[in-house]
């Protein structure tokens, strides 16, 4: 008997957060995608740099819902 993708999704989103991203990582994992080692690295630097730029305030960070809300913005004025 199969289940429905939604009915799973819906599931799976009850689970607590730190069981999601366990959940996310396995699936993640079981898509077989070759990882751009090169890709990993720059990501890597570009985090550590702008960790460094936060810890030493020279940029200010920006609330999540200030951030939301300009990305909703974004998307409403691009339909």
């Amino acid at each position: 008997m199969s289940r429905d993708t939604a009915e799973i999704l819906k599931e799976a989103l009850a689970l607590p957060a730190e069981a999601r991203a366990a959940l996310a990582d396995s699936l993640l994992d079981s898509l077989d995608v070759e990882v751009d080692e090169d890709a990993e690295a720059a990501w890597q630097r570009e985090i550590q740099r702008r960790v460094a730029e936060l810890d030493s305030k020279t940029v200010p960070p920006i609330p999540w819902s200030e951030v939301r809300s300009r990305l909703m913005a974004t998307l409403r004025n691009e339909r």
